[in-house]
């Protein structure tokens, strides 16, 4: 096996040694990749964010929710949030107990806010109606509250989840009409939260969002916990040295305002934050095979079965994900070239990687995507009825395992009704 361009894997040491084209050949291709090694240590960064005593962080299992990669999670001792019911079954499924549970909804219907009631968990509701909702389901009950600093921030417009542009939390303008509908059905205002956004590089934003949060938490009293979001970035143009989010700088900025908020509130509250990207990303690659090499004009493709039903981030973001390339035999690259390297799927935007300077690649080549462990598969689908990908560990003991087998063609149809039946 031949490292063509292996930059970032090889400072990460990510394969350990494992060869990446011999995965691709066992497991077949695209194949996510993830690394047992490299998940623990990004839990551990935020465990240790801030020296304030009274601090959990709630890893955001919509970035990634399979049930090994949630078991790592939970034996790192965090916590979690839930997006949906169907986030929460899975993790309870990998251990934790409901009180370590924060379902943060959006939207939802009282069978769905129902379903989180019976299940035990931490609720969070983002608008007036939703309260009101909430109270009429189960009245005297605890709940926590979403509320819009006005103050967002993230890398594309998409992602950004505050401010005056988003459908997100409640305006701290209504706080009187929260009060009221606690009021009305004798509900217990336990916490309150905020997301201003994803993927942010610079901790400016949040610490102004974390100041702005504790003063709408100073209008409630005997609240238990402060959810202040997440957001944390990762660098995702490793092959230029990116630098990486300043975890000591904004550690050191966020505590100065909790200890000073414990101070005056008279009491220190549980202060959380809810990373996804930060913990998941880095940890996974995802490899696939080059099929067909070709030029258009003056344009050279990289054809391979990455489509974007394997990957949505590009294409829904324009986002940017490192390429490398590594190849079986002894064939070599000559030139370095610009190409564009696209999927499988019949749309001109499944573009995976435009315009980069490459080394020269080569049908059956194996290109490898970088950071691809939040939103990669939690978003994959079937689109042109394409199989999802299988999902492989390798373990800090170098072991690799299967977490999640490949599609089959049977699972397509699973849930079709023909019309035969009738």
């Amino acid at each position: 096996m031949q490292k063509i361009y292996t930059k970032v894997t090889d400072k990460m040491n990510f394969f350990q040694g494992i060869d990446p084209t011999e995965l691709a050949e066992k497991y077949g291709t695209p194949l996510y990749v993830y690394n047992e090694r490299i998940l623990r240590q990004r839990c551990r960064d935020l465990k240790n964010l801030v020296k304030y005593p009274n601090f959990v962080v709630d890893y955001s299992a919509k970035a990634n929710s399979n049930l090994a990669f949630l078991e790592i999670v939970k034996s790192e001792g965090l916590e979690v949030d839930a997006m949906s019911p169907g986030e929460i079954y899975i993790e309870k499924l990998a251990g934790f107990e409901p009180k370590e549970i924060f379902y943060i909804c959006n939207n939802v219907s009282a069978e769905e806010m129902q379903y989180a009631i019976n299940e035990g968990v931490v609720i969070s509701v983002d608008s007036l109606s939703q309260l009101e909702q909430y109270g009429k389901l189960n009245p005297g009950g605890e709940i926590a509250v979403r509320f819009n600093p006005g103050v967002g921030a993230g890398h594309h417009e998409k992602v950004v989840t505050a401010g005056k542009k988003t459908k997100f939390a409640v305006d701290p303008e209504f706080i009187p009409q929260v009060k009221e509908i606690l009021n009305k059905y004798n509900l217990k205002l336990i916490g309150i939260n905020q997301h201003i956004g994803s993927l942010f590089m610079d901790g400016t934003a949040f610490v102004e969002s974390i100041g702005k949060l504790l003063e709408i938490a100073k209008q409630f009293d005997d609240l238990k916990f402060i959810d202040m979001g997440g957001g944390f970035g990762i660098p995702y143009n490793k092959e230029d040295d990116q630098p990486s989010l300043d975890l000591n700088d904004l550690g050191s900025k966020i505590d100065e305002a909790l200890f000073k908020f414990a101070e005056e509130y008279g009491k220190q509250v549980t202060f959380r934050i809810e990373p996804g990207r930060y913990i998941s990303a880095e940890c996974s690659v995802i490899l696939g095979t080059v099929h067909a090499v070709k030029y258009n004009h003056t344009h050279k493709f990289i054809g391979t079965d990455i489509g974007f039903n394997v990957l949505q981030r590009p294409i829904m973001y324009d986002s940017y994900h490192g390429v490398e390339v590594f190849r079986k035999g002894d064939k070599k690259s000559e030139n370095t070239e610009n190409v564009t390297v696209v999927g499988n799927i019949c749309e001109s935007g499944d573009i995976l990687a435009k315009d980069r300077v490459l080394p020269e690649i080569f049908e059956g080549d194996t290109l490898c995507v970088l950071d691809a462990g939040a939103y990669g598969f939690s978003m994959a689908s079937n689109y042109n009825n394409r199989l999802r990908p299988a999902e492989i560990l390798i373990r800090e003991n170098n072991d690799v395992v299967l977490i999640r087998e490949r599609d089959e063609l049977k699972d397509i149809k699973r849930h079709m009704i023909s019309l035969k039946k009738y």
